[in-house]
Order: C-alpha cells, then sequence, then structure tokens
C-alpha cells in the first residue's frame, strides 16, 4: 500500500479519518479494490470497509463497478488532483498531441474533464475547413449528450448516475438519450472504450472519444474529435478511434514522465 510519512503519529488519531485515507491510498496501487482484500490490508472487518467506501462512494471519492463490485477512484478525487495540475500538466502536455491529431484528421479535436453532471471543455484545435465544428474552450455541456461525457460517465456506478441527474436528463435535441437509455449505453461504451454523440447535444454534429487514463489506470479526461454529421460515417467510426486512442496514449506517456 502507498503511503507517506511525513510526520509522527497524531496523539488523538480518528480511526474512520484514518482507515478511509488508508483506502484511499490502496486505490493508487489497486485500480479494482474489492473490500476483502482492503479489509485484509487494514486489518478490519469487510463490514467496517463496506461502511467507509459506501460513504466515499456517497461523496464522489470512489465508484463501484457495476459488474465486478470493484471500487475505483471517483470523479471528486480526480477532480481534486486535478485541480492540483490542470494549468500546469493537463493543459500543456496535451495541447501539442491534440494538434497532431487535429492536422491527421482534418476535423476539430477537444480535451474535455467532468465537472459534476457536465463537462468542461479544457484545450483543443479547430480543423481548417470551410465547415467545422468549433472549439469551445472553457464552455460547460450537459455530459450525458456529449461523447466525451459519455466516456466519463460509464466510470460512474448507477447510484452516482442518479445522484448527478435526480430529475433525469434534458433533451437538447431529439436525438438526447433518455435517462434510461443512457445508462444502458455508458454500459455498452465501458465494454467497448469508446462513446459516440450522434446529433444529441447540437443537430447536425457527431462526435466519437476515448479515456485518457492515469498511471494507476484510472479516467481522468476524453479525448473527442468532432464533426459536422456528414463527415462522420459509421463507416469512420473504426479510423478515428484508433487516432484518438493513439493520441490519449501519447499524452499519458508525457503525462507519466
Amino acid at each position: 500500500m502507498a503511503s507517506v510519512q511525513t510526520m509522527p503519529e497524531p496523539r488523538h488519531p480518528v480511526g474512520a479519518v484514518d482507515h478511509a485515507l488508508q483506502l484511499l491510498s490502496l486505490l493508487q496501487d489497486a485500480p479494482d479494490l474489492r473490500v476483502t482484500t482492503a479489509a485484509k490490508e487494514l486489518g478490519v472487518s469487510a463490514s467496517t470497509v463496506h461502511r467507509i467506501l459506501s460513504t466515499l462512494e456517497y461523496r464522489g471519492f470512489v465508484t463501484q463497478d457495476r459488474i465486478t463490485r470493484a471500487y475505483r477512484i471517483g470523479p471528486a478525487l480526480i477532480e481534486l488532483a486535478f485541480s492540483s495540475t490542470r494549468a500546469v500538466d493537463l493543459r500543456e502536455v496535451s495541447e501539442p498531441h491534440l494538434a497532431a491529431l487535429t492536422a491527421k484528421l482534418g476535423e476539430t479535436v477537444n480535451l474535455l474533464v467532468l465537472q459534476d453532471g457536465y463537462v468542461r471543455f479544457v484545450a483543443g484545435f479547430e480543423a481548417d475547413q470551410r465547415v467545422r465544428t468549433h472549439v469551445l474552450t472553457g464552455t460547460l455541456l450537459p455530459a450525458y449528450a456529449t461523447s466525451g461525457g459519455k466516456v466519463l460517465l460509464a466510470e460512474l456506478s448507477r447510484d452516482a448516475l442518479r445522484a448527478l441527474y435526480p430529475r433525469g436528463v434534458r433533451r437538447l435535441t431529439p436525438n438526447t438519450r433518455t435517462f434510461t437509455q443512457l445508462l444502458d449505453e455508458l454500459a455498452l461504451v465501458l465494454m467497448r472504450g469508446y462513446a459516440v454523440n450522434q446529433e444529441e447535444s447540437v443537430e447536425g454534429l457527431s462526435a466519437i472519444a476515448v479515456p485518457l487514463r492515469d498511471r494507476a489506470g484510472s479516467t481522468i479526461a476524453a479525448v473527442a474529435m468532432s464533426a459536422p454529421s456528414v463527415r462522420l460515417q459509421p463507416r469512420r467510426v473504426r479510423e478515428v478511434t484508433i487516432a484518438l486512442r493513439e493520441c490519449s496514449a501519447g499524452i499519458r506517456a508525457d503525462l507519466i514522465r
């Protein structure tokens, strides 16, 4: 388990807080953490670990995989970490890769992060085409209606998704998914590793996105390519997805270095 010992043990430690922090440290080395494994590492009962993880999940610091039931780092923890490095690391490191991808595909490319139920566009480059989609750096859009947002939402449990959208979702176009349709699609996104937006946020615009993962394998952002729907036909999905994954891998390698 990862640990950083910089100070002597406090005179009046709070056991539950200490256990919660130890669990978060465990997630640095074990991207998929199971209750039984965590209980063994901490030397406490499985029921104690489950209660702590449930509380952390409620606050968004961890999420539980819908299929394996293992726990992963959650959006609140990702946002906390990202807030401390976003200006220096992610945008600066990603921009050369995004620019190269825009030149390769001839389409607009963006980098997005999850912010509550929205995605924020943090970097991007526009295609050199007469008809093109635009870079939206700084913009917030509902995550459920964007390809990058779906990639990020796919990591969350159903309970976490319901907490983000307690009143369901607002339709932005006739193609915007209902909440039930979204849940079904996110399971597919998680399985295949990419998401598609087919005119769900803006009519006439389509997009494809893949996850950007950190050293531990947790998704911290999404790399997305958008284009007028007439130029993003189904036959291009495989080509674009491969290029997006190569771009994401390049950004990840530089971030780790």
